[in-house]
């Protein structure tokens, strides 16, 4: 597995539990590299991540909010809200980034952690998003 792939499984599990037990993000990641061993470049991007996520939260669910019709975010699964919300980051901020890459990553995200039709909504709610936020799915990268 790519280091970007378990950093993005990382910041996931990160936002996750404090989508559950808000608090700080500082302990939260620490905790988490306790028990993950990557390389300081990849340290740096899971905080990106996470940082990034938590600091845009509003603008991000509002994109979501626009994007997943007929669906209230609250009424998500914790494990979606998550991973729409780190992806719109990355698509948001991370412009050097393939959109192709950023919605196949939250893809698999939701595959291994979500639920049965996750992958489904959140290809779905992303593509929406890709859309109003004017990525193009065949860019390349700079």
């Amino acid at each position: 597995m790519g280091s970007r792939r378990s950093a993005r499984e990382m910041a996931i599990q990160i936002l996750y539990g404090l989508d559950i037990n808000p608090g700080p993000v500082g302990p939260a990641f620490e905790e988490h590299l306790h028990w993950w061993k990557m390389a300081d470049e990849d340290r740096e991007f899971v905080r990106d991540l996470v940082e990034g996520t938590r600091e845009r939260l509003n603008e991000l669910d509002s994109l979501i909010t626009d994007a997943a019709l007929k669906w209230e975010l609250s009424r998500m699964a914790v494990v979606d809200r998550n991973v729409l919300r780190l992806a719109a980051y990355e698509m948001t901020e991370h412009e050097n980034t393939p959109v192709k890459v950023i919605i196949n990553e939250a893809i698999e995200l939701a595959k291994s952690f979500g639920g049965e039709d996750s992958s489904i909504f959140v290809n779905g709610v992303l593509d929406r998003i890709r859309v109003n936020v004017g990525r193009d799915i065949n860019e390349t990268a700079s």
